[in-house]
């Protein structure tokens, strides 16, 4: 019998030898073991020969008792603390999404990019891309950010992160951009705003919506869309901010955007919220910070030819 037909009859999940363990976990081999027999913490399939292969949800747990640790927990209690959250536990697991953001947050901490590769792959074999975005990138950016502002994690695990994504987006962006066919949309963050993942992640659900991107990125200068916009034909323009112009002359250029484009300029970011009043006002449109909602308000706005 060959060594993959042994590990189908173990489990049909993927399984990984204790030296690849030890090295994603930073748990050592000893260690390991010593959790197994001695506080039955984790329990390794066993093969035919005996030797110990874990699955992903054994390397979760292991993560889980590194948590555990951190918090000042000593190895003899944390059976016990583990078996306190049980019923906790029970809920998360039949929620995927807290799995799949515990585990990516866990990666982040440790600048593991093979387990983050591993899981945001998972997620979007198994869901559409707009349900991965609303509810494992999401609150996963909005998780590291509450981290930073308490001290709890760093500026190196948001930057480790936003890197990651943005490769990600725009791998996925260059291998489908070519064939869509829907509505042209200029997109770009304004003036004075360099974070872009908010908007790369709108750009990326309007992918699956059929349409057609023109990015700009962060820190467009307003008079500049223009350009684009005339160029390319374009159905819409979208601009995104967090950061609030500290200004009055930025709704003035705005509102003299809306009026040479001649397309509808939608607005989303947080800026959106706060300053929804002062977009109305410039004729823009703004469309808040949930993107399946926003990209349903702009899709009932620009018809699309089905």
């Amino acid at each position: 019998m060959s060594a993959s037909s042994n590990k189908k009859t173990l489990t049909d999940k993927e399984l990984f030898p204790i030296r690849t363990v030890s090295s994603i976990t930073g748990v050592n081999s000893i260690t390991l073991r010593a959790w197994e027999r001695r506080y039955g913490l984790i329990q390794p399939v066993r093969t035919p020969k005996g030797h110990r292969m874990y699955t992903q949800e054994n390397i979760d747990m292991i993560q889980r008792i590194m948590e555990l640790l951190d918090k000042g927990i000593s190895i003899g209690q944390v059976k016990n603390q583990l078996n306190k959250q049980g019923e906790i536990e029970e809920k998360i697991q039949a929620d995927p999404w807290s799995v799949y953001q515990r585990r990516m947050v866990n990666a982040v901490v440790r600048f593991d990019t093979n387990i983050l590769e591993q899981t945001y792959n998972e997620a979007l074999s198994l869901y559409p891309v707009d349900l991965v975005i609303s509810k494992l990138i999401v609150p996963l950016l909005k998780t590291l950010g509450k981290r930073w502002e308490t001290a709890e994690g760093s500026i190196a695990e948001e930057h480790f992160f936003g890197t990651y994504l943005r490769n990600k987006i725009g791998a996925r962006f260059h291998h489908q951009k070519y064939s869509q066919t829907g509505p042209i949309l200029v997109a770009a963050c304004i003036p004075h705003e360099y974070h872009e993942v908010g908007l790369l992640l709108f750009c990326l659900s309007a992918l699956s919506h059929d349409y057609q991107l023109i990015i700009l990125g962060a820190n467009t200068p307003l008079e500049e869309l223009i350009i684009p916009v005339t160029r390319v034909n374009a159905d819409g323009i979208l601009l995104s901010g967090s950061i609030a112009p500290d200004d009055d002359s930025f709704y003035e250029k705005l509102e003299a955007l809306v009026n040479d484009a001649q397309v509808p300029v939608f607005f989303g970011g947080n800026i959106a919220v706060s300053h929804h009043d002062k977009i109305l006002n410039a004729g823009a449109i703004p469309i808040g910070v949930d993107i399946r909602q926003a990209l349903t308000k702009i899709d009932g706005i620009i018809k699309i030819e089905e």
